[in-house]
């Protein structure tokens, strides 16, 4: 039983860095971390040490939340493409549509935007 949990955290966290789910950062992206040996496997460690360590992890969270917009984004824009194409001509059918990929696609460089300042405040933090 003990090994079968040395290898599963071996598996999950065989470094700090790694280990997304669909390109999601871990909670514990920007801390540092501490490998030990725990019979022989690696494991990391995350260590919160202060108030840092805190605004760290709050900025990874978000950085999941921005992510989690980007994808809502992505599925406005394809709706409204689908909106566009069964408009059928009718002009207030295609204003809603163009309105809504207009909008979809603000949510997403707003998004994508805000997703690159948290990593960047976030790389400010953990120099």
């Amino acid at each position: 039983m003990i090994q079968l949990i040395t290898s599963y955290i071996q598996n999950f966290a065989a470094s700090c860095g790694g280990g997304s789910f669909f390109g999601f950062p871990t909670w514990y992206k920007y801390l540092d971390g501490v490998s030990s040996n725990i019979d022989g496997a690696k494991v990391c460690t995350p260590q919160v040490t202060g108030l840092t360590s805190i605004w760290l992890i709050g900025l990874a969270i978000i950085e999941i939340l921005l992510r989690i917009a980007i994808l809502a984004a992505i599925a406005y824009v394809m709706l409204g493409g689908l909106k566009y194409v069964t408009a059928r001509g009718n002009s207030d059918k295609l204003e809603n549509a163009k309105t809504s990929i207009i909008d979809a696609l603000t949510g997403l460089a707003i998004a994508i935007a805000a997703t690159a300042v948290v990593a960047f405040v976030a790389g400010r933090f953990t120099q």
